[in-house]
């Protein structure tokens, strides 16, 4: 990827077919599926790629084992499809990881068992591995630091790890690969409209501040929590379609979290999830999910 080139290849189309607002997963991913199909393709992004949720990532490839509890095994299903495909995709940027779900009653065990064994079991073909139930000694082997005092057992399940930040870098070089004109710190200032009709986007290159107006036949909106504020720059919007939340992850020395194997709490006395999970020589603990107040300010009047 070169950004003179891009900025040159920008000016010198005088109509792309799809315009992309947004350099995270989403977007990099829509250029890459719109590019290979032979469509004119076009991505700005407004500060780096994978700037923002696409690189703070909990690093896992998984199937939402929580959904299982929520009886939705459709989506369940759908995401252990993407996660095969995904780890044989990337593998230079994913790998499998074993999972540890200690259990201190007797019931866990068999609740705990049965819904990881379906986990795998809809995985199919793409299933990264056994769902196996552990001893105690075993479980402490897995992970020394677990509580040992009244642990009965564990149970052990593999999930996969990836590589966020890594991996939509990867898709920006797959996009150029396949024509797609890729471009970081490039924000749109405004739209173009015929009639009612978006028939281009303003934008600024926040390096040199050279601005452009680019015609395009359609426009995604890939800006992820940011999307009504592009809706509202576009016009006509007023009212407020996304409701954000925040997940925080604490980052720790890996000598305080020993072992070969995340833990996974199904519950926690908040009803959350909980994760430790390696991560190099680091371990991410989390994750927190707080829903957030944003008010656009066009929809307080």
């Amino acid at each position: 990827m070169n950004r003179s080139e891009s900025i040159q290849q920008l000016t010198a189309t005088p109509q792309w077919d799809i315009l992309i607002i947004g350099g995270g997963a989403t977007g990099l991913g829509c250029a890459v599926d719109a590019a290979s199909r032979g469509y004119k393709t076009l991505l700005l992004e407004k500060h780096d790629f994978a700037k923002g949720s696409s690189s703070r990532a909990t690093k896992l490839v998984h199937g939402g084992v929580r959904y299982l509890a929520q009886g939705n095994i459709r989506l369940v299903k759908e995401a252990l499809m993407e996660r095969g495909r995904l780890l044989k995709n990337a593998p230079h940027v994913c790998h499998t990881l074993a999972f540890v779900v200690p259990f201190y009653q007797w019931w866990q065990k068999w609740y705990y068992g049965f819904g990881l064994w379906l986990y795998e079991l809809l995985s199919g073909k793409l299933s990264l591995g056994p769902t196996k139930f552990l001893s105690k000694k075993g479980a402490l082997r897995n992970l020394p630091d677990l509580e040992g005092e009244k642990l009965s057992g564990g149970i052990l399940y593999f999930d996969g790890q990836f590589d966020d930040s890594r991996l939509a870098i990867n898709l920006a070089q797959t996009a150029t690969e396949q024509g797609a004109t890729v471009i970081n710190y490039a924000v749109v200032t405004g739209f173009i409209k015929e009639v009612n009709t978006i028939t281009g986007v303003i934008a600024k290159d926040e390096l040199s501040n050279e601005q452009f107006r680019i015609k395009t036949k359609a426009v995604i909106n890939a800006t992820g929590v940011f999307a009504d504020e592009i809706l509202q720059l576009a016009g006509g919007h007023n009212k407020q379609t996304i409701t954000p939340s925040q997940g925080i992850n604490l980052v720790v020395d890996k000598h305080f979290f020993k072992g070969s194997a995340g833990l996974m709490v199904p519950k926690t006395d908040d009803g959350r999830v909980l994760f430790a999970i390696p991560w190099h020589d680091k371990v991410l603990l989390g994750t927190t999910d707080t829903l957030l107040k944003i008010l656009l300010p066009n929809l307080c009047r």
